[in-house]
């Protein structure tokens, strides 16, 4: 990502007078006009709509899906287990007689809901480490980036196989421990952002006016992140969502009382020689889905962003 134009020393016709900074998040028309550009060259990506609409429909199937389609995921039904597609089981059912297609609906509940909280954690949190490591530098840099090396060294199962030793596992816990590994992306990216921008003339320009770090960081910096901060965010949804459905495949995650789309395929993978295709292929179908429509969206994101760059 590139800074806002450098400042002007004086005044003058279309230009800022001695004193003032600017950046395209100060000036109304130029704010407006990169966002219809973004926007122009996100909605032309027919891949980006299609991802789009995916999303929406799969957010409407598991929050708007239970309310018109009952079922019970509380209770086995063990009279109508391994039963396949007819009549009132349009999905038709689990080992313990639970409906397939209702278990899907509360299932990816906790999928969509993990994946864009771990992407909100992993975010705000990338962000924030990520421009402080960038802009102080030296050996503020070192310090933190070794941290962040020594968290990527830490395998994922390990972690939350410990945890599962200590801890009774819940969705808060998930999203907590998800959040700790998913945000180390997001501060390399800006941390690598921040040390090309803090370079730039406006930034040396607040400096000189005595604008303070702080300013600096929220005020000009991060801003100037905010194509790669939106497209990191993005992906991060859709890895949160697979490695979630990775570790309830493994077996690592929530009690079997609460469905998720990995747990329904652990599950389901028993019986799968069977012929019982319906416990495992549906779900699955939805986590690639679901993984594939975010991945969409990133691309077209950084598409546009790229454009959007090419243009100023």
């Amino acid at each position: 990502m590139t800074g806002p134009a450098a400042l002007p020393l004086s005044g003058g016709p279309g230009t800022g007078s001695v004193g003032t900074t600017s950046t395209d998040a100060d000036q109304p028309g130029v704010g407006n006009s990169a966002v219809r550009l973004i926007l122009r060259t996100f909605v032309e990506n027919k891949l980006a709509i299609i991802g789009a609409a995916v999303i929406v429909l799969i957010t409407a199937f598991c929050f708007i899906g239970p309310q018109v389609y009952h079922t019970d995921q509380v209770d086995p039904n063990l009279l109508s287990t391994n039963l396949g597609p007819r009549g009132s089981y349009l999905l038709g059912t689990d080992n313990n007689g639970f409906d397939i297609l209702g278990r899907l609906m509360i299932g990816g509940q906790s999928s969509i809901e993990v994946g864009f909280a771990v992407a909100a954690i992993a975010t705000v949190v990338g962000i924030l480490y990520g421009a402080i490591s960038g802009f102080f530098g030296k050996a503020v840099d070192v310090v933190l980036m070794r941290v962040v090396d020594v968290a990527f060294s830490i395998p994922l199962v390990f972690l939350f196989i410990f945890a599962s030793r200590i801890f009774q596992p819940t969705l808060g816990l998930l999203i907590v421990l998800l959040g700790l590994v998913s945000w180390l992306v997001p501060a390399r990216l800006v941390r690598g952002e921040t040390l090309a921008l803090k370079v730039r003339e406006y930034v040396q320009a607040v400096r000189t006016m005595g604008g303070g770090s702080a300013r600096i960081i929220f005020r000009h910096l991060i801003p100037n992140t905010m194509g790669t901060i939106v497209v990191t965010a993005t992906f991060q949804v859709a890895n949160a969502v697979l490695i979630l459905a990775t570790l309830q495949y493994l077996g690592f995650g929530l009690p079997p009382s609460e469905p998720t789309w990995g747990s329904m395929i652990a599950n389901g993978i028993t019986y799968l020689q069977d012929g019982y295709w319906w416990e495992v292929y549906p779900a699955l179908v939805l986590i690639v889905l679901t993984v594939v429509a975010f991945n969409f969206i990133g691309d077209a994101l950084q598409d546009s962003f790229q454009v959007r760059l090419r243009q100023r």
